[in-house]
């Protein structure tokens, strides 16, 4: 409840400001799906979950939940932790568990907030992810964050744009193979940066 709650004020606020959404369709409409998008601003999680019709699900830097009161609020808020720079076993077995029943999952692909323009290159784990539990992989460009907040409300895009699932079928039969997830780790900022600049 508290989750679309927000969701709620959230979008009229942003759409107040002229956020636009394109490639909506290209979500599913059930089932589970991983999107990837890029990240530099704090407000791209709840772009992401404004624009998408279904609820999403994001992993949150462990450091987070250091604070009870933001422990809670986040989790409220469908999100759980993960610790950075290390496979955390527990945040893998709580998204393989929410894909596996169908549910949305949120990545930032890069790991954390970038403060340049250029994009670094994706960590594996949306790559493991989708291999693993069969999900389709939703690349997503927030466009438009890094210069309207927080600081200014210019009159720049603010949009977020949806592209079309990656085809993953050559990829089934290697799951685990570091050279399989790496080229998909690569195909996933390839797809986002074109959707950046579209």
């Amino acid at each position: 409840m508290f989750y679309y709650l927000v969701r709620w004020l959230v979008k009229f606020a942003l759409l107040f400001l002229g956020l636009k959404y394109e490639g909506i369709h290209n979500l599913p409409k059930k089932g589970a799906a991983i999107i990837v998008a890029n990240h530099v601003s704090f407000w791209d999680p709840l772009l992401v979950a404004v624009a998408s019709p279904r609820p999403v699900h994001f992993m949150a830097k462990a450091e987070l939940y250091q604070n009870q009161i933001l422990a809670r609020l986040f989790t409220a808020l469908n999100a759980f932790p993960v610790k950075r720079g290390q496979a955390d076993r527990n945040a893998i077995r709580k998204a393989l568990k929410l894909l596996e029943s169908g549910q949305i999952l949120g990545i930032f692909p890069e790991g954390t907030r970038k403060k340049e323009v250029e994009m670094e290159a994706a960590q594996s784990g949306a790559a493991m992810l989708a291999l693993k539990s069969g999900a389709q992989l939703i690349p997503a460009a927030c466009v438009g964050t890094r210069r309207r907040f927080p600081w200014g409300w210019g009159r720049n895009t603010l949009m977020v744009r949806f592209g079309k699932p990656l085809d993953l079928t050559a990829y089934q039969q290697e799951k685990t193979k570091s050279a399989s997830l790496d080229q998909i780790s690569k195909e996933i900022m390839r797809e986002i940066n074109k959707l950046l600049y579209e």
